[in-house]
């Protein structure tokens, strides 16, 4: 089960608003472009509780069988820093064919968030893969690694 969001709101991921950001991959009105949208869209379906979209943007061979989000967890989300956004568009641009499709990536993000009134951080480097999925080519998160 997940929340209803407001289509009026800012976007849990620092977007404007979630109507305009990541919205409409949520709800399955659009594909997230690259992989950084997955990731900014995927940190909003935790914000939101959304289970379904979650498996759903998970790669088959590292989705885990259980639940994802948990509803008994005092888990309060707080922000969203994407660190690697702009290495990532430096790379893209000097590649040498733009008309070339990634076909893996990877995105750097701290997300700051409360557990049972406690401040954590979760800084990872996620992996993600581009494959064909419902409706042509997808993103799907396979992985991450927390950097030192």
């Amino acid at each position: 089960m997940s929340k209803k969001p407001s289509t009026t709101a800012a976007c849990p991921c620092g977007g404007a608003s979630l109507a305009t950001c990541c919205g409409p991959y949520i709800a399955g009105a659009a594909i997230a472009p690259t992989a950084e949208a997955l990731m900014r869209s995927r940190y909003s379906a935790y914000t939101l509780h959304n289970e379904a979209y979650l498996r759903a943007t998970w790669h088959a061979s590292t989705r885990p069988a259980d639940a994802i989000v948990s509803k008994e967890e005092k888990l309060q989300w707080l922000g969203l820093e994407v660190k690697s956004a702009l290495r990532l568009r430096q790379r893209k641009a000097e590649a040498p064919d733009p008309a070339t499709d990634l076909s893996e990536d990877t995105v750097e993000f701290v997300a700051r968030y409360k557990v049972n009134g406690r401040a954590e951080r979760l800084h990872e480097v996620s992996r993600f893969v581009r494959e064909a999925g419902d409706g042509g080519l997808r993103w799907f998160y396979v992985d991450g690694h927390f950097p030192e």
